[in-house]
């Protein structure tokens, strides 16, 4: 019951933040470990994503909505791999998030309560990681000043991102 109840949630979140006038409800493409991957059409074309929740959270919050990771290919737009993180809270004007895979260390700009790399090459080399990866850790801090850290597994991973670029036709 909790596994069917996280899941609406995601999916639910996920189909508020991309929809438009023109999409359609996400459809579940499969669970695959930590990760579950979907896809929508939005104008009349294939938008496919994988998205996970963190395995823990820590900070000195009271309140916070849900914190997600995913990962977007919109062909239609001649975009893929694009990493993006919610984390559910406003973040401090002007700040970063750093995520850390296996070591390695990425920069996201942030907006509002998301973040993201700031090129194609850093969301590519993201995504590598992430398929490769034992655990995602996404650090940074809230407009109220809080520090955060969320960490997730990152448990098929790689079949989610198989799944997705095969549903988008994504090489």
């Amino acid at each position: 019951m909790k596994l069917n109840f996280r899941k609406v949630i995601i999916s639910s979140a996920i189909f508020i933040l991309c929809n438009s006038a023109q999409a359609t409800e996400p459809k579940l493409l499969g669970e695959h470990g930590d990760w579950t991957a979907y896809m929508f059409m939005e104008n009349n074309s294939k938008v496919c994503y994988m998205v996970s929740h963190p395995k823990k959270t820590s900070g000195n919050y009271t309140k916070r909505g849900d914190v997600f990771a995913l990962i977007t290919h919109r062909p239609a737009e001649k975009s893929k791999n694009v990493f993006s993180y919610i984390a559910g809270y406003s973040y401090k004007p002007g700040s970063e998030a750093t995520v850390t895979v296996n070591n390695q260390n990425f920069r996201l700009f942030t907006q509002d309560d998301s973040a993201w790399a700031p090129d194609e090459a850093t969301d590519n080399k993201i995504t590598d990681a992430i398929k490769r990866g034992s655990s995602l850790v996404v650090k940074g801090s809230s407009a109220r000043g809080t520090e955060t850290v969320d960490t997730f597994g990152l448990s098929g991973s790689s079949s989610a991102h198989k799944a997705i670029s095969s549903e988008c036709g994504v090489k």
